[in-house]
């Protein structure tokens, strides 16, 4: 099946980390948002429909304002 990729976003995490999101349209007219994260030579994509990349989005907005801004970042232990 064809598709038409359009990166939408691409940006630097913490931790070396890379992230990439994309719109991603098949030829039948089905839509997905695919992010990718790049960590290392490691890459994982995640493909999400509308209604859960909406809902994703607006659970990490409502933890990003939660956080106090300048809260200390650290690297996980171990």
């Amino acid at each position: 099946m064809t598709e038409t990729v359009t990166t939408l976003e691409q940006f630097a995490a913490p931790w070396g980390r890379e992230v990439t999101l994309q719109d991603v349209v098949y030829e039948n007219g089905f839509r997905i948002l695919r992010m990718r994260i790049r960590e290392g030579k490691r890459i994982t994509i995640v493909d999400l429909d509308p209604a859960t990349a909406g809902h994703w989005g607006a659970a990490m907005a409502a933890w990003a304002a939660r956080v106090p801004e300048g809260a200390p970042v650290s690297a996980p232990e171990g």
